[in-house]
């Protein structure tokens, strides 16, 4: 991932390069789909036992020349690696529990001398017990989400391949981030590298989802890369307009789609220098909001989570502090709760009172046009319209049904964390349907009425029934309240994303 040098601000990072587009959530109603139904994979274990750390360059593993990790330096032997090695692993273990680490690899590192004692880090944490995960990074004057040198590329993986093809704890993941290529560009990529090294099992192939590592059924989808693993990357900054941890489990539920078998986190990360407590919910702080729901849906999802980083020196979002010179290193945490939500994610409990489970999201479909209900624009504004659209799978056609009290709901938007709401809380037909803050407002509670085997919304301060206006069947057609009839297009189903 890209970081920043000390002197930070909460949401302005002024060398990282910010993403031009919004993820998973932020799926436009009308626009292109891009995630569908699929056929799923052979099926494989959930990958929560994966718990692990990044070990990066105090760079961020974006170097022209030789990475350096925390703690180590270019010009330690073999034998002094190991042994630093072994102090700085260990503190990972004891610390956090963990048993992975993920390292960065580029062509020259691995091409020059200093290979034979960086292997030394890869060799101890196998001894440990620990998978390790090496990662390709491009370097730092390049970053344009491509292959830096094609030719060099093939000679760095060959190398590794060789050397560690054989060990059953070593993982390879082609490349970090492949945001220059088309998501068709980037798999037939990651499908080359696949076909060049047939000797490394597929289990042990960790596939970078297109773009930021966000984009993952465009990779499970595709039957080339049947039984391998698929990497997603997720910082709150990927998704600035989502404040509350219910949207930020939603984003990631939805960006997993039905591969959550396949699916490791190997980044995700928020500040832990700064002594926020993420143990406790947190309105006004999205990134405490960020941590807790990414824990609390990869907990549910049984996806393994890499944290960034346990040690980058100087890095506020650094889990872990190295101590000490030479080979006489100690590791201690930065912020306990920090490694308690990370355990959490983990499926370790630490004590933690029990997150309540996710909710169950649900897109709300009409009788009449087979669409349905979405928030325009995926947008979480206050007065957003609602109208009707064909399924594409975003949270802003995905709602959740809130008890309301006295036989009644509340449907919050899975995008938005706002409440389907009556506009002014007009009792009159043709009254608008927006969304809302949610509150305690009669015009924000619905009954779910049955009739035969489909359902009417009826508006509890009106007694009016949600409607798509004129029995339309295109997208975009309104939805408003109108008098309660028999007509199919006040009728609906729900069915459970």
């Amino acid at each position: 991932m890209y970081r920043f040098n000390v002197g930070y601000q909460d949401d302005v990072r002024t060398n990282r390069r910010f993403l031009p587009f919004g993820v998973a959530l932020a799926v436009a109603a009308g626009a292109v789909v891009t995630w569908v139904a699929v056929t799923t994979a052979p099926a494989q274990a959930a990958t929560n036992d994966f718990r692990g750390v990044n070990w990066a360059d105090q760079r961020d593993n974006f170097v022209n020349d030789t990475l350096v990790l925390g703690g180590l330096a270019t010009s330690d032997s073999y034998a002094t690696t190991q042994a630093k090695a072994d102090r700085i692993l260990s503190g990972f273990q004891a610390n956090l529990g963990a048993n992975t680490v993920r390292l960065p690899v580029n062509y020259p590192t691995v091409s020059g001398s200093y290979w034979n004692s960086y292997v030394g880090a890869i060799d101890m944490a196998t001894s440990k017990g620990m998978k390790v995960i090496l990662s390709y990074w491009e370097a730092d004057n390049s970053r344009d989400g491509l292959v830096d040198n094609t030719t060099q590329f093939w000679s760095m993986w060959q190398t590794i391949v060789n050397r560690y093809a054989g060990n059953g704890l070593v993982y390879f993941e082609p490349m970090n981030e492949p945001h220059g290529y088309s998501d068709a560009d980037w798999k037939n990529v990651a499908a080359q590298w696949l076909s060049n090294y047939p000797s490394v099992p597929r289990g042990r192939i960790i596939v970078s989802g297109a773009g930021y590592n966000t984009r993952l059924i465009t990779i499970g989808s595709d039957s080339r890369f049947n039984g391998t693993l698929i990497s997603r990357h997720i910082y709150r900054f990927f998704n600035n307009n989502l404040t509350t941890e219910a949207q930020f489990r939603a984003e990631l539920r939805t960006s997993v789609g039905s591969y959550a078998s396949r699916v490791l986190i190997t980044e995700w990360g928020s500040f832990m220098t700064d002594g926020r407590n993420y143990n406790q919910p947190s309105a006004g702080d999205a990134f405490v909001s960020f941590i807790r729901g990414v824990a609390a849906e990869a907990r549910s999802l049984q996806l393994g989570t890499v944290y960034w980083p346990g040690v980058r020196i100087a890095d506020p979002y650094r889990l872990q502090e190295v101590s000490g010179s030479g080979t006489n290193l100690t590791v201690s945490t930065t912020n306990a709760s920090g490694r308690d939500q990370l355990r959490y994610s983990w499926g370790l409990n630490d004590n933690l009172p029990p997150t309540p489970p996710a909710p169950t999201y649900y897109r709300v479909v009409n009788r009449n046009s087979g669409r349905v209900m979405d928030v325009v624009g995926a947008s979480t504004a206050n007065n957003a319209e609602v109208k009707q659209y064909a399924w594409n799978g975003g949270g802003n056609q995905m709602w959740v049904f809130e008890d309301a009290g006295s036989g009644y709901v509340r449907l919050v938007n899975a995008g938005s964390g706002k409440c389907l709401d009556v506009a002014g809380a007009a009792t009159a037909d043709g009254a608008n349907i927006i969304q809302y803050t949610c509150g305690s407002a009669t015009n924000q509670q619905w009954q779910w009425r049955a009739t035969g085997s489909y359902f009417q919304l009826v508006a509890r301060h009106s007694g009016k029934c949600l409607d798509v206006v004129g029995a339309g069947t295109a997208d975009g057609v309104d939805i408003t309240q109108y008098t309660c009839g028999s007509g199919t297009n006040q009728q609906w189903s729900r069915i459970q994303s």
